[in-house]
């Protein structure tokens, strides 16, 4: 099997090295044109992320699943911690609040607007899971528990993702919603919602992970 691998690696060495490459002739601005051209929104990154390689983010979304319940799963068998270390002095409560509080902003802006500026559903729910942990380390453990459990945090995480799963089921069938004027806020068809919905499932589970690190490390 070994030898299987060498000459594999081998030909794919020789197809680089001998056949031209079949868009060598196209200059990189051309291909980002087109790229915002077909996809109909300024962000040529987020364009890439859900439509030409959509494929490859809806194995990220999955992924990042797996590795929430892959945390619940190893963490389930060990005993629950009985120290939450936090922050007590009010310095560094009032701070890590205003930076909760800027943090869920940016993740707003970056979710809404992710096909227009830089950023995107990825990055929006970076910042919202941050803001979540900024939060965690001043407050009690037990209302943000209850906080997750009144808003039912994890059933909206599962279906996000078996949302996006479905719209990208259908944007891959080739069915696709108008384009709308360029630039604007409801533009890019199905792009924009599929942003969203990263969004919320990246900060979603990640606010998943800081519970259960807390109730059984307590700590991040």
């Amino acid at each position: 099997m070994k030898w299987v691998y060498i000459a594999a690696g081998i030909l794919l060495y020789i197809k680089m090295l001998f056949f031209a490459n079949p868009t060598s002739g196209v200059s990189g601005l051309a291909i980002v044109e087109l790229i915002v051209k077909d996809s109909g929104i300024p962000n040529a990154v987020s364009a890439i992320i859900f439509r030409n390689r959509l494929y490859d983010t809806i194995f990220e979304v999955v992924v990042f699943t797996i590795a929430i319940m892959g945390a619940k799963f190893l963490l389930a068998t060990e005993r629950p911690s009985c120290t939450i270390y936090q922050f007590t002095d009010q310095p560094s409560i009032i701070l890590s609040r205003l930076g909760a509080t800027i943090s869920a902003l940016v993740s707003i802006e970056l979710s809404l607007r992710g096909h227009l500026t830089p950023g995107g559903g990825f990055a929006a729910g970076v910042a919202g899971g941050t803001a979540i942990g900024l939060v965690a380390i001043t407050s009690s453990s037990e209302w943000m528990q209850r906080i997750y459990e009144k808003w039912q945090a994890a059933r909206w995480e599962k279906i996000s993702v078996l949302v996006f799963i479905l719209l990208s089921a259908i944007t891959l069938c080739g069915i696709e919603l108008p384009h709308g004027e360029f630039g604007a806020l409801i533009s890019g068809g199905l792009l924009p919602l599929l942003n969203i919905l990263v969004a919320l499932k990246v900060a979603l589970g990640s606010w998943a992970v800081v519970l259960v690190f807390i109730h059984y490390r307590g700590l991040l």
